[in-house]
C-alpha cells in the first residue's frame, strides 16, 4: 500500500518484479538504473551470489515528479527467483502497489513460468489481494533468444487476466521502459 506523507507531500509506491530464476528482473532494473538521470534515480542495492542470481532483492528509488501537488517516488524490487526463496518472495510482495511479471521467453522456461505465475497468485490470496483487480502487468522477456515462444502462445498460458503485456529485451533495454510506465500508470491510477 502506497506510503503517503502529507507534512512532505511526498508518496511512496512499491513496485515487485516477479519471476523465475534468471528470467530478466534484476536485469530490467538495472537497466532503468543507467538510463535514469541521477538527480531522479537512488542508489541500486542488489544481493547477488557468485554466480550473479540475486538471492534477496534488489531495491531501486524512483522520483517520478509531482503529481496534484504530491511528489511520487516508485521503489523497485524485483524477488529471488531459486525456489528455496518462496518465503522472501512472499515477504517482499507485502506491501505491493504494483507487479511485473517477467516470463523468460525460451521455450524450455515455459513450465516454471506456469509455477511462478501460480505462485504469485497464491501469495497475493495470502496477501488478501486479488491479482485480477490490482495493478499488473506482465513481461514477456529474451524475445530474441533463439526458441522464444510467440507472444501469442506466452499469453495463452500464462496471462489468464488479460493484462498488458510487453515483450522486451532487457539485456538491451528494449520493452523496459514501456513496461515500467504501464505498471507505474496503472498504480497512478489506482492512487
Amino acid at each position: 500500500m502506497a506510503l503517503i506523507n502529507m507534512a512532505n507531500r511526498e508518496i511512496q509506491c512499491k513496485l515487485v518484479y516477479y519471476g523465475i530464476g534468471r528470467s530478466g528482473k534484476t536485469t530490467n532494473v538495472q537497466y532503468i538504473h543507467s538510463q535514469t538521470p541521477k538527480e531522479a534515480a537512488g542508489d541500486l542495492l542488489s544481493v547477488a551470489t557468485e554466480q550473479e542470481m540475486t538471492i534477496f532483492f534488489d531495491f531501486l528509488p524512483l522520483d517520478f515528479g509531482a503529481i496534484h501537488g504530491y511528489r511520487v517516488r516508485f521503489m523497485l524490487f524485483t524477488v529471488p527467483g531459486q525456489i528455496r526463496y518462496e518465503k522472501t518472495r512472499k515477504a517482499i510482495l507485502q506491501g505491493a502497489d504494483g507487479v511485473v511479471f517477467v516470463a523468460d521467453s525460451q521455450r524450455d522456461r515455459l513450465e516454471e513460468n506456469f509455477g511462478a505465475m501460480v505462485e504469485l497468485e497464491a501469495n497475493m490470496r495470502l496477501l488478501g489481494k486479488n491479482l485480477a483487480e490490482f495493478p499488473f502487468v506482465m513481461q514477456w522477456n529474451k524475445r530474441d533468444a533463439a526458441d522464444a515462444l510467440s507472444a501469442p502462445i506466452l499469453e495463452q498460458y500464462l496471462n489468464r487476466y488479460h493484462v498488458p503485456c510487453f515483450e522486451a529485451v532487457a539485456t538491451r533495454g528494449a520493452g523496459v521502459f514501456a513496461t515500467l510506465r504501464a505498471i507505474s500508470k496503472l498504480v497512478v491510477e489506482r492512487l
